[in-house]
């Protein structure tokens, strides 16, 4: 295939709630391109973008796919991404390279929580934007309100291009308002589009959203507003202009109308994206950080400059291996290709260079700038990396992956088997950076971070299914501590004779408790030599064990001071051995006088919601002993401020999906360690005895 030229390119990522039809309208424009014959079926498993096993099986989108065709000479490629919240890092990854953002919504349901989310990264990347509305041919479908459900939501820039002649079954007729004409569609069918003049049934409710559409454009340039006033209209060459530009500065957000999985809509959209669209020329010039001196530069889409490319996502597949997606930004990429990834200095030598349509692969000799692609088994480089020519240190912004926040201990089915999850977890990461991996050295427990029960479920499977491994999810432990209320003192004596040299040390030890979050600390008020200075490193060892090993529940002793200030020795029997158990048996003795208590970890948790949501919220938090700070707001959401323990953490993450219908997020950090309630302590002391 002959390499595109960039000002011939359209890179369109398409996304949007679960179920709001991305795939399927990915299908539909693949079908009326001519890449594919037939509409594949998500029930069925046959799309082009939805083909691992895993997403055949659940029937949804669980990474990111692509696939490209020809529209008027013009090549489009498309990022399909999964709606699942779960997977949002999908969509940012996917987002980062692409152009323009297509905002699926679904007519039956208005604006969905992943309406908000894709949404808040179209902002966070500044992407021209356009909302997409599907199924305006199912039941219930209502595009009024939807349009004002978006038009709340996103703002007045939110405007309609067209609107359906009539919403469900049956529906195959849409008004373009800025055509100012009526496209007629026969369901199924591709190439079908029939344009004709206005019915005067529709032509009032046309004018008048033509005049809307006249003065949104408008406003965004000042040209086209002294136009406007000159003129009192705008022609439709104007309004294209004035789109196209207001796209780029995010100034105009254009609503559209299909109905995919019967081609209605379709071939109109295929026109919007090349004629509206920017391609990587019109898009402008990416963002490198250059490493040397640590500052931009503008790396211009130039077939003839310095190779860079940005890796967006990788993968793993049965028989081919690691492959890459990635986006060349300047120069071109092509088979043999020597370059190095900025991030490490390794050199990559590039093998086949392919375009991609779903999970089929085409060799093509080179990709030229702006265009998207895949090559396969590169040695190091993995997402988010930079390959470039040798001697360049420009690398492009990383995606900044949202943070996850559900935490999941696994364990081993077979034991034995800790070095190949080690192993399997950190090749798994390379695909799916969104998802961290932390080893509690305390517990000796692996936890993952991950976005959602399902994001937990999919790296479980294939861990199994790519590395033959199995593992369980297991609770977390909780690190709890132990401290003192009171100063107590204790004598630890080890005496022990049993024929030759015996065991002899004695100590007397002065607990005193200390400030919160201040440490253990150690000392000596020994005067004349009843304990032999050489024995206070073992008594001082024998104190640091005892606190690392607790009392009460068997956690370690924090905020508390030792002193060790008498006892007595043996000049023949006594040994740093018989000091360091000795300085055991004070500890505890004191420990038990000292009043002790349990302490637990809270977290400080900021909860971002919609406001008729705050009082079921405040009310869990309540519930889980957690503590109301305050509230604050922010844009769409209220901010409840709390405090919360960490063992809460969990059941509270299960709590708000169901409360709010996914439509909270929620931040935690760890803050302090207070008092346990005696309920609590009591649940941890006797599961210390049943161990």
């Amino acid at each position: 295939m002959q390499s595109i030229q960039p000002d011939q390119l359209r890179n369109i990522v398409i996304t949007g709630h679960a179920g709001a039809g991305k795939t399927i309208l990915c299908e539909s424009l693949a079908l009326a391109m001519g890449v594919t014959n037939r509409l594949g079926s998500i029930d069925d498993g046959t799309t082009l973008s939805d083909y691992s096993a895993e997403e055949v099986q659940r029937k949804h989108s669980l990474n990111t796919s692509v696939i490209h065709g020809f529209w008027n000479d013009k090549k489009i490629n498309i990022i399909d991404t999964p709606g699942l919240l779960d997977f949002q890092g999908d969509v940012k990854s996917a987002m980062r390279v692409a152009d323009t953002v297509l905002i699926t919504v679904n007519a039956a349901n208005g604006v969905e929580v992943g309406t908000d989310a894709t949404w808040d990264y179209t902002k966070e990347y500044h992407k021209p934007t356009m909302f997409v509305l599907s199924r305006l041919d199912a039941d219930r479908t209502n595009f009024n309100n939807t349009l004002e459900e978006l038009r709340d939501h996103f703002g007045h820039l939110v405007t309609p291009i067209q609107f359906p002649a009539e919403e469900g079954l049956g529906h195959h007729i849409l008004i373009d308002v800025l055509m100012m004409k009526q496209l007629e569609f026969s369901p199924d069918r591709p190439g079908n589009m029939t344009i004709s003049t206005i019915p005067d049934l529709y032509l009032k409710r046309a004018e008048e959203m033509h005049q809307q559409l006249v003065e949104a454009v408008a406003e965004t340039d000042e040209e086209l507003m002294n136009r406007y006033f000159e003129v009192g209209n705008l022609t439709e060459e104007e309004l294209r202009t004035g789109i196209k530009s207001a796209l780029l500065t995010r100034t105009f957000f254009p609503v559209f109308c299909t109905s995919p999985l019967h081609l209605i809509g379709t071939e109109r959209l295929l026109n919007i994206i090349v004629n509206l669209c920017p391609s990587p020329i019109e898009r402008g010039p990416e963002h490198a950080l250059c490493s040397l001196d640590d500052t931009e530069r503008l790396l211009q889409p130039d077939p003839d400059g310095p190779t860079i490319a940005f890796i967006f996502k990788t993968m793993s597949e049965p028989r081919v291996g690691e492959i890459s997606y990635l986006r060349v930004y300047s120069g071109h990429l092509e088979t043999g290709h020597e370059l190095i990834d900025v991030q490490t200095g390794q050199p990559e030598k590039i093998g086949q260079v392919y375009t991609i349509i779903g999970q089929k692969k085409t060799p093509v000799e080179k990709l030229l700038a702006g265009d998207i692609g895949m090559v396969v088994k590169l040695k190091d480089a993995h997402t988010n990396d930079t390959l470039a020519d040798k001697g360049s240190n420009c690398r492009i912004s990383p995606i900044l992956f949202p943070v996850p926040v559900l935490a999941s201990a696994i364990i081993p089915v077979t034991q034995g088997d800790e070095e190949k999850i080690s192993a399997g977890l950190h090749h798994l990461h390379e695909e799916d950076p969104s998802f961290t991996i932390m080893h509690d050295v305390e517990f000796n427990q692996t936890i993952l971070k991950t976005f959602g029960e399902t994001h937990l479920e999919i790296i479980i499977s294939r861990l199994q299914n790519k590395f033959n491994v199995t593992v369980e999810i297991a609770p977390i432990k909780i690190p709890y501590r132990e401290t003192i209320r009171v100063t107590s003192t204790a004598q630890g004596k080890y005496k022990k004779q049993s024929g030759g040299r015996g065991q002899y040390g004695d100590v007397w030890v002065r607990l005193e408790p200390k400030e919160r979050d201040s440490g253990f600390e150690f000392s000596s008020e020994v005067v004349g030599g009843v304990v032999p200075t050489r024995y206070i490193p073992a008594v001082e060892k024998g104190l640091r064990e005892s606190i690392e090993a607790g009392v009460l529940a068997g956690y370690p002793v924090v905020d508390m001071k030792a002193i060790v200030y008498d006892g007595s020795f043996h000049p023949v029997d006594s040994s740093e051995f018989a000091f360091k158990i000795a300085a055991s048996m004070a500890f505890k003795a004191a420990f038990d006088k000292a009043k002790p208590l349990l302490l637990e970890p809270f977290y400080e948790l900021n909860v971002f919601a919609p406001e008729q949501y705050t009082g079921e919220i405040v009310g869990e938090i309540s519930s889980k002993r957690g503590k109301i700070l305050g509230m604050d707001t922010d844009a769409r959401f209220q901010i409840v401020k709390a405090l919360i323990p960490q063992a809460a953490l969990t059941s509270f993450h299960h709590a708000l999906i169901r409360l709010t219908q996914s439509r909270a997020r929620y931040t935690y950090k760890f803050n302090h360690y207070e008092e346990a309630p005696p309920e609590i302590v009591k649940q941890v002391t006797s599961e210390k005895s049943v161990a």
